[in-house]
């Protein structure tokens, strides 16, 4: 049998990762997630990926608006023992994190302590970096400093966009963090301290820096889109009749050093052949 817990998580991200849970045999007492949001172009109030997936399977849900201390009641009265989390998108309080009696561990997806902080998968692609990771690190209150529980890389191939390494960093973490949970709910799992002064940060994209310059380097043009294709997207501004034009970065490749701009979106118009538009 294994020890009850509470999983913390919002996005496609955690629900992924809870869906490998759940398949493994570790369902959590309670999921944890951020209340419904506006979402798509009529912005209409929906829940999160997790917290839906989590509701079609029986799974019990709270999403409070903050973590109060009546929110943190209302979640340790779930008898769990531990807690996971991914992607929750709110800190959880020193209280809290120290209320579970075996700890919290969180999934972070890069090789600890480099790119603590918001965008880790983003960092290591605009960075150049050949290689990455995930880290299961033992929850402090303080940002990815925890003690290391598990760590596990792999290689970035330079042609990879983040559409496809996120997934791979979440199908890794997730089968990291199940051959974790055995020795950590049998309290004989190892932890080691994160070197401090190795530590990087990476923050919160901002929408203004996926800004390119076309024509432009090459090289910094394809570490920018291939890290920020999901989100905030990639965008260049053209003079078209006098006017300064928005045009997004549908797609592009990066081939015998040189950025190829494949399709883009024009400001108010679909989505067209770059050369068509450069014509």
């Amino acid at each position: 049998m294994h020890k009850p817990f509470v999983f913390f998580g919002t996005p496609y991200v955690a629900r992924d990762t809870l869906m490998r849970l759940v398949e493994a045999g570790y369902v959590p007492e309670l999921v944890v997630t951020s209340p419904d949001a506006p979402k798509g172009r009529g912005l209409v109030h929906a829940p999160s990926e997790t917290k839906a997936w989590a509701l079609e399977r029986g799974i019990r849900v709270y999403d409070p608006e903050k973590l109060t201390e009546e929110a943190q009641r209302e979640i340790l009265a779930s008898g769990a023992e531990y807690a996971v989390v991914v992607a929750y998108g709110k800190i959880l309080p020193k209280a809290l994190i120290d209320a579970f009696p075996l700890g919290v561990l969180n999934i972070h997806y890069s090789l600890l302590p480099k790119y603590r902080g918001a965008s880790p998968v983003e960092a290591a692609l605009l960075s150049g970096d050949s290689k990455t990771g995930v880290t299961i690190q033992r929850m402090v209150y303080e940002l990815d400093a925890g003690d290391i529980v598990a760590k596990e890389s792999l290689p970035i191939p330079e042609s990879e966009t983040i559409r496809v390494l996120r997934p791979r960093l979440i199908e890794l973490g997730a089968d990291l963090l199940i051959r974790t949970l055995p020795a950590f709910e049998s309290g004989t799992v190892t932890a080691s301290p994160q070197d401090h002064t190795h530590a990087t940060r990476s923050g919160k994209i901002k929408k203004e820096e996926g800004e390119l310059t076309v024509p432009g380097n090459d090289r910094e043009n394809w570490l920018k889109y291939r890290a920020y294709l999901e989100s905030p997207g990639t965008y260049f501004f053209i003079e078209r009749n006098g006017q300064r034009m928005r045009v997004k970065i549908a797609s592009a490749r990066f081939e015998n050093g040189r950025f190829v701009i494949e399709r883009v979106v024009p400001e108010g118009k679909r989505e067209m052949a770059y050369e068509d538009f450069v014509r």
